[in-house]
């Protein structure tokens, strides 16, 4: 094997290797049951309530 073989290998394994890569995990986010996770995720550093509780919690 030599340098030039390898690289010819990783040139087009490695490309098709990061877009199906790249199309599973855009797949992935369009999940039917993710929106709500997505949302949830997006939204948690604006709600006061639960972080005031979960401090609350603790410090009793």
């Amino acid at each position: 094997m030599d340098y030039h073989l390898l690289r010819e290998f990783a040139d087009s394994w490695g490309l098709l290797f990061m877009l199906l890569t790249f199309l599973v995990l855009i797949g992935w986010t369009f999940l039917p049951g993710s929106r709500e996770r997505h949302h949830d995720a997006a939204n948690m550093i604006f709600d006061e309530a639960k972080s005031l509780d979960k401090e609350r919690d603790n410090v009793q």
